[in-house]
């Protein structure tokens, strides 16, 4: 059978397509998606770059070779690709690349091999990830100003139209019509109100550090609803409520009358870049909702023990913590999740086994202000087809232009700055408290002058805290307990290969890629500045050393876990992904 598929031409920069046309769109999707394809592939399988301008991959499995015509090769992983082509048949598009990678993962005979239907699911999340990124790539070319009303906050974390760029299925969201992506997704700057149960009060967990307790916060938040005699006020996504009547285990609840559907109430919120944790202006809190939908890889449902890693970060910060570190680092801190509420069928709460009953949600601070310029460093990063370069490069063109001096220069500026402010204050919390995070660039925010340039950072996830277990007697002085509870100490090899990976590889050779494919910098001049943060630190932080001498450092690999049908937040943290060694451009680059 031959094997073809429209043009897949690679979403650029360039200005010959600043403006696409609609037809466009769906190729630009396409062709954005088969270059997160082949940069899994790429690095998942170690691949050398190729001596000429096109790359050919062998699938020895099944019999086939794919040449690639390289546009841009980048040491970091950040590389730029044209159409594909199935050497005898013709042009690839994202779905037909899927199932022939997908093919050859599984006729490879590895003991690890990924089944055939997980390679099919992938396909069919892959198409799905394409028809979502086209309806953003449109609407943004048709609205590409932010309302003037939009905090700078809530614009960037709205703008991620492709998503991540090393990722097989980046805006893949399943089960969703275009109008409740209308409404629900930040891409196209959704908004909606939250859907209210009242829970009968001995069902209702919850917690919190703010003075008073979830509950009362909530209720505020509600409109003008108020919960009946003796039940409480929770709050859901509209996908969620929707979801949750239908659910085995929450079905006796609504037939008993222990917990009632109210309907939508109160002002709306809007979508943030995570799509479950939304956000109002006027709130003190966001809200980290649970939602069944599966985005990317996962269920995105809080489990028990992440509602009580939130709140204990927080009150080990408050032990004294967040006092060293402001001392050491004063423009970094943590966004904390200082409370949570849960709905549970009645059983001792909170139960580590037992699984998110659905009515799970995190009260997460809300420290921007309106005019307080934050973003997320995946939005900074971030190509905008049809609109023109990312947030950086326009930063980056704009502070060259006005100074008169080159990009380079400001891009190496840039980076020097956010070394100081981001990855400086979160390798301190790891040496100093035995405190590993999770600093992938969606999880980082970063804090910008007038010209653009880093004065802060941010990190917030309360999925994301490694506690070393060689520091967990140390932790345990601070706060009694500390990760147990909640499931976060981990062997110290886990916390350096996490660390080594989000902060290493997906937060700084991200962002050094992205500098590279956008055209701002030489790569090599970026790496020889991470070189030298990386070996101050190499003595006392396994993960840095790891970074700076490793040849194959390991990474995870995010098409082999979406291959493997694995579900990210399900498991112990050390399976719940797949790892593999991947090229280091660091341990290659000269000292």
């Amino acid at each position: 059978m031959t094997i073809a598929g429209p043009d897949s031409s690679a979403v650029r920069t360039d200005p010959d397509t600043d403006h696409l046309d609609a037809p466009e769109a769906r190729r630009a999707a396409d062709g954005a998606t088969v270059e997160c394809l082949l940069r899994c592939w790429v690095r998942e399988r170690a691949l050398a770059g190729p001596e000429s301008s096109v790359l050919s991959i062998d699938l020895p499995a099944i019999g086939r070779t794919v040449n690639v015509p390289v546009r841009y090769w980048s040491p970091s992983g950040w590389h730029r690709f044209g159409t594909p082509h199935l050497v005898g048949e013709g042009p690839l598009n994202a779905v037909t690349l899927a199932l022939l990678l997908g093919d050859e993962a599984s006729a490879s005979g590895s003991g690890t091999s990924p089944a055939g239907e997980a390679c099919g699911d992938t396909a069919v999340r892959v198409a799905d990830s394409v028809t979502h990124t086209e309806r953003y790539i449109a609407h943004r070319r048709a609205h590409p100003e932010d309302p003037p009303e939009a905090a700078p906050f809530l614009a960037a974390e709205q703008s991620l139209v492709l998503g991540h760029p090393m990722h097989p299925t980046p805006k893949s969201r399943d089960r969703l019509d275009p109008v409740e992506d209308a409404a629900w997704s930040p891409e196209l700057r959704g908004s909606f109100a939250l859907h209210w149960f009242a829970a009968d009060a001995d069902l209702v967990g919850q917690d919190s550090a703010l003075g008073r307790e979830a509950a009362d916060v909530l209720a505020d938040l509600a409109g003008g609803l108020r919960a009946p005699e003796g039940t409480v006020l929770v709050p859901a996504h509209p996908w969620q409520a929707r979801d949750l009547p239908g659910r085995p285990h929450l079905r006796a609840l609504f037939d008993a009358g222990q917990l009632r559907a109210l309907g939508p109430a109160g002002a709306p919120w809007h979508p943030t870049s995570s799509v479950r944790t939304v956000y109002r202006p006027d709130a003190e809190v966001m809200l980290k909702l649970s939602l069944g939908l599966r985005i990317t890889n996962s269920r995105r449902e809080n489990l028990p023990k992440e509602l009580l890693r939130g709140i204990e970060v927080h009150r080990l910060l408050r032990s004294g913590l967040e006092y060293e570190l402001r001392c050491a680092h004063p423009t970094f801190d943590i966004v904390r999740d200082p409370a949570w509420i849960s709905v549970a069928p009645p059983e001792p709460f909170p139960r580590q086994d037992r699984p998110a009953a659905g009515l799970e949600l995190v009260l997460r601070a809300n420290p921007f202000g309106p005019d307080q310029r934050v973003s997320c460093v995946a939005a900074l990063v971030a190509e905008r087809p049809g609109i023109g370069p990312s947030r950086l490069a326009g930063y980056v063109h704009a502070l060259a232009e006005r100074t008169d001096r080159t990009t380079a220069s400001v891009a190496e500026e840039w980076f020097e700055r956010y070394l100081a402010v981001v990855a400086e204050p979160v390798l301190w919390l790891d040496r100093h408290a035995g405190i590993a995070l999770e600093a992938h660039q969606q999880n980082t925010l970063v804090l910008l002058d007038a010209d653009g340039l880093p004065t802060g950072g941010r990190y917030r996830d309360n999925q994301g805290y490694y506690f070393r277990a060689s520091r967990a007697a140390d932790l345990a002085r601070r706060l009694p307990a500390a990760g147990v509870a909640s499931d976060t100490i981990v062997a110290d090899e886990i916390a350096d290969e996490r660390l080594a990976y989000y902060l290493g590889v997906n937060n700084l050779l991200g962002l050094i890629g992205a500098f590279g494919a956008q055209g701002l910098i030489e790569e090599s001049v970026l790496l020889a500045r991470l070189r030298t943060l990386l070996a101050a630190h190499a003595p006392t932080c396994g993960a840095a050393r790891s970074l700076l001498t490793d040849p194959r450092p390991r990474c995870k690999a995010n098409l082999m876990t979406r291959l493997h049908g694995l579900d990210e937040l399900v498991g112990p943290v050390a399976t719940q992904s797949i790892y593999v060694h991947i090229r280091n451009p660091l341990a290659d680059a000269p000292a």
